[in-house]
């Protein structure tokens, strides 16, 4: 079936150097020529080529944009389709003209990722691949990027693929036990080849799984919330770890009254890094409402840091909150050591246990380098792997796969217990489907539907 052709702009809203209005589809250098006008057609230029010229309302004659057309044939583009992409100047106005110049002329409104839905559904890419291009556009640090372009270059799918394959010869190797269920050498050479090869299949989900927890934090970031009393310096810490003064300063206790919020990349770890209002009863009610959500932002969190002063000694409020964070994964920093000790370090030792303790100077800039290291330490072990590992970074991927190993288990299991083959055809092939549905070979269209529509107008 033949798809309309497709036109949107892809380029963030805004005034900026060059805005791109880009056409997908049979029609789309079509279309493209009933508004150009240059030295040539755009039907009679090269594929990817660059064409300059002038976009022209066809029923006035009005010069509306000076541009830079793109034409790719397809099959060798994104879509597989004709591309056009034409480049304007960035001005609002006119990019949003030449845009519904195109709607005009034969292309309808693009959904959100229906560019990136027909390289799919064209068979440009799998499902995989197309979700690590929102993850490559979403990404926060260099090796989270990395990670989004390995699944874009498709070694997930590749490794999805061998073992859906690996799954197929099992299936076929039952099917001879079911053929000829006379011959019991065959009964047992293919429980044998079964158990051999599930248990391998079983351990290279194992592989992905355990690459899951990496994957996910560089994906999505680490829920990081600050927290302590009031005036410990906790604002002062997110600027240092920001590099930036984004959060006021002062030595008013309470100046912070809501959640601040900020991306950082610590030693390849991106932070997802809320700093909160100070945790106190006050009777001032804009601060109480900070303090709620403070409160709600630590039960989200992925990791706490826990502020207290050097300068202060330690208070029923500073014990209340760390029995709140206890069992969370927390590293406690004893801020402002270049003060007058008035904090019992023993008594601090004995109330955290066996938690990381950083100690740090905001105003001097003293323990960062400390406090960054053991972010990393308590997360990745010490050490950020490889960035050409494949990694397992979305939700419904892992989910998948833990599901995927389970039926695998299923199989194995029943194999081991003398179950009939036929039965344990049942699991193997329920696995084979699971697997398909991270690369989109059994999945629904409601489900594509719904995972193209997070994407961004134009991608």
């Amino acid at each position: 079936m033949e798809l309309d052709t497709i036109a949107s702009i892809s380029t963030p809203m805004g005034e900026g150097a060059i805005g791109i209005v880009r056409l997908s589809g049979v029609h789309a250098i079509e279309i493209a020529d009933k508004l150009y006008s240059g030295k040539q057609k755009l039907a009679e230029v090269q594929t990817h080529t660059i064409n300059y010229g002038h976009i022209i309302d066809p029923e006035t004659n009005e010069v509306i944009e000076e541009v830079m057309v793109s034409v790719l044939r397809a099959p060798k583009t994104f879509t597989r389709e004709n591309i056009i992409e034409i480049n304007c100047h960035g001005g609002i106005l006119t990019i949003n003209r030449v845009l519904e110049l195109t709607m005009t002329h034969g292309a309808r409104m693009a959904e959100p990722g229906e560019f990136t839905k027909r390289a799919f559904l064209n068979g440009r890419i799998d499902l995989s691949q197309a979700e690590a291009v929102m993850d490559f556009i979403r990404s926060k640090t260099d090796r989270a990027s990395k990670v989004a372009m390995n699944q874009i270059e498709g070694r997930l799918s590749d490794m999805i693929k061998r073992q859906r394959q690996s799954i197929l010869e099992i299936l076929a190797q039952v099917e001879v036990n079911i053929d000829y269920p006379e011959y019991d050498d065959v009964e047992d050479a293919t429980t044998e080849f079964l158990l051999k090869q599930a248990q391998q299949i079983k351990g290279e989900i194992n592989k992905l799984l355990d690459t899951g927890t990496q994957g996910k934090i560089m994906r999505e970031g680490l829920s990081t919330v600050i927290v302590g009393k009031p005036n410990v310096g906790k604002s002062s810490m997110l600027n240092n770890l920001i590099q930036d003064n984004k959060a006021i300063v002062t030595e008013v206790a309470g100046t912070t009254r809501d959640t601040l919020e900020e991306y950082v990349n610590v030693r390849g770890v991106p932070l997802r890094l809320v700093d909160t209002a100070g945790i106190r009863d006050t009777e001032d009610i804009v601060e109480r409402i900070g303090v709620e959500r403070s409160r709600k932002a630590l039960s989200e969190a992925d990791l706490i840091l826990f502020v207290l002063n050097y300068n202060e000694p330690l208070t029923h409020e500073d014990k209340q909150l760390y029995e709140v964070i206890k069992n969370e994964d927390a590293i406690v920093i004893i801020n402002k050591m270049d003060l007058e000790q008035n904090l019992d370090l023993g008594e601090v030792h004995e109330m955290i246990g066996e938690t990381p303790l950083i100690e740090t100077s905001m105003l001097k800039q003293e323990g960062i380098d400390e406090l960054e290291i053991q972010i990393r330490d308590l997360f990745f072990g010490g050490d950020v792997q490889n960035q050409d590992m494949t990694y397992v970074s979305n939700s419904r991927h892992i989910s998948l796969l833990k599901q995927a190993r389970n039926a695998i288990q299923d199989a194995i299991d029943a194999a081991e217990s003398g179950v009939p083959m036929d039965m344990v055809q049942i699991d193997l092939t329920r696995t084979w489907e699971i697997l398909g549905e991270i690369i989109g070979e059994s999945a629904s269209d409601e489900l594509i539907d719904q995972l193209f529509s997070q994407f961004c107008l134009g991608k």
